[in-house]
């Protein structure tokens, strides 16, 4: 049967094109903005009627939640953004929103998909987006803190962006309590029993202690596949006791293809605490410990997927095209050790001692392994000893084959340090850099204090998709095949153009995270 609001015109704008999705919360299409060029946009309808006799509170009420929840996408990344809102004719609510193609949480959780790194880099995302929200939004002059009341995997999207690699964003901010006051009943629950907080199921007042208990139980169920707490009957009574007498499993019951960092595991359980004041009270205390775990991991060289990015390759007709990141269990993060890697490289006596970056191996444990080197005065280095970092490789077949390295060391207060080099695929030592990256999956940056030039001061990681390793595999292939009917040059022109053009892109995702991580940009 076909659904009839199906070509409805909402607005005299949006045209509905496709049920996309249903849930508790209400129903989803695909639609085009026909006032803007059809341009694609989701159309959600609450499940709810706003009713004669309570309509202006409620649409009053509906306005706020709408008009903040535009906001909170605005100013954050990890946020799905609400772009209009609007009543149809028969009183149902409506938001329109971005239109995203992705995979929801759930579906990522259900088929395994998850390695420690990965896990971290959704869970300081999913955070850093509650952040924004607990924080308040200010409307009207009121600062508004919101409470999203159905952190749940099926409302996490995960979409793969073409320039910033994997993103999460958190659906439905707000609806659940527009619900919730569209009934008669004081103490009306709503939410989904797996995740409700204790405070939840009793129906009191919510604050962002409540929010942080169901994504406890997220995080335990990412990383496990598996609800921390389990009820006989999936019914209220059932789960009530759960939630409020039941105490959670440990990780250590559960067959894990890794083990779980000890303070990760902590933080996690200490999110299911049943009394709000003996969980973290804020969302930046789960922020930094979730950092700390990844500094942890790295340095104890845990067996999960290094966090990847993206990586674009251009050709001398065409624009860019997008490489989609994809995350898999063949490679490992090294396990850096940095005395012995200081004692083992020296700045090379054919280099100046001057602000320069280049390519340039290194021997580990008998073994070469990529490496970008750089010289910068000792205050520029110590201003992004905690950076984000963010690569990208950018390849050009003809007249002469040329790859583009992009390194970007970003942190909020100072900006962010372009760290571009031109590869010549025609060369042996392009040839040779190329294959390392590929085969490696990682590269060190290797800092040199211009004023102490001897050793470097600091190392950094960097990591590299595993599609991406591919791509390079193809291009090195590409590189000693094709011939060259240009001078070199040309290409590295070509390069730029397409460098400068993505560097404001990247550069505003940048600023749109509100961190400083010390590891590889996740988002």
């Amino acid at each position: 049967m076909s659904d009839p609001n199906v070509g409805r015109k909402l607005s005299k704008r949006y045209q509905l094109q496709e049920l996309i999705g249903t849930g508790a919360m209400g129903r989803v299409y695909r639609a085009k903005d026909t006032l803007l060029g059809d341009v694609p946009v989701a159309v959600k309808f609450l499940s709810m009627s706003i009713q004669t006799n309570k309509k202006m509170r409620l649409q009053e009420r509906f306005e706020r939640e709408a008009k903040t929840c535009a906001l909170l996408g605005q100013k954050s990344i990890q946020i799905v953004r609400v772009m209009d809102y609007g009543v149809d004719e028969y009183n149902t609510p409506f938001y329109v929103m971005e239109y995203l193609k992705g995979k929801s949480l759930s579906h990522i959780i259900r088929k395994q998909e998850m390695s420690l790194v990965r896990f971290l880099s959704m869970a300081r995302q999913i955070s850093l987006g509650l952040q924004c929200a607990h924080d308040g939004i200010p409307v009207d002059g009121t600062i508004y803190p919101i409470i999203h009341r159905d952190i749940k995997p099926s409302n996490m999207l995960v979409i793969v962006d073409p320039t910033f690699g994997e993103l999460v964003k958190i659906l439905d901010f707000g609806i659940a309590k527009l619900l919730q006051s569209n009934t008669q009943q004081t103490n009306y629950y709503l939410g989904t029993l797996a995740y409700s907080s204790p405070e939840q199921m009793e129906g009191k007042e919510l604050d962002n202690r409540s929010d942080i208990y169901s994504l406890g139980v997220m995080m335990f169920e990412m990383l496990t596949g598996k609800l921390p707490l389990t009820a006989p009957t999936h019914s209220f009574g059932a789960w009530y006791k759960a939630h409020h007498f039941q105490e959670p499993r440990s990780f250590a019951e559960i067959d894990m293809s890794f083990d779980v960092p000890k303070s990760l595991e902590e933080l996690i359980m200490s999110c299911l605490a049943k009394k709000p004041s003996d969980r973290p009270q804020n969302i930046n205390d789960i922020i930094q410990t979730l950092s700390a775990v990844d500094i942890t991991s790295e340095l104890n060289k845990t067996t999960s997927t290094p966090t990847t990015h993206t990586g674009r390759q251009t050709t001398s007709a065409d624009a860019p095209t997008v490489v989609a990141k994809e995350i898999d269990k063949s490679e490992n993060l090294p396990s850096p050790l940095p005395d012995e890697i200081v004692k083992l490289s020296t700045w090379p006596k054919n280099k100046p001692i001057a602000d320069i970056v280049f390519p340039q191996p290194i021997r580990v444990h008998n073994e070469l392994t990529p490496a970008l080197w750089m010289m910068l005065p000792i205050l520029e280095i110590q201003k992004r000893s905690v950076c984000t970092r963010y690569n990208q490789f950018l390849f050009i077949p003809s007249p002469h084959p040329m790859l583009l390295w992009v390194t970007v060391i970003y942190n909020r207060r100072f900006g962010a340090k372009w760290l571009p080099y031109y590869l010549d695929l025609k060369t042996n030592f392009g040839q040779e850099t190329v294959r390392l990256l590929s085969d490696k999956g990682y590269y060190r940056l290797l800092f040199f204090a211009r004023e102490q030039p001897t050793h470097p001061t600091h190392i950094l990681i960097s990591t590299i998709a595993s599609s991406q390793c591919r791509r390079l595999k193809e291009w090195s292939l590409l590189g000693n095949t094709l011939p060259s009917s240009a001078n070199p040059q040309i290409s590295k022109t070509y390069l730029k153009t397409e460098y400068e053009k993505i560097k404001p892109q990247i550069l505003t995702k940048l600023a749109s995270i509100n961190t400083d991580s010390p590891f590889d940009l996740s988002a």
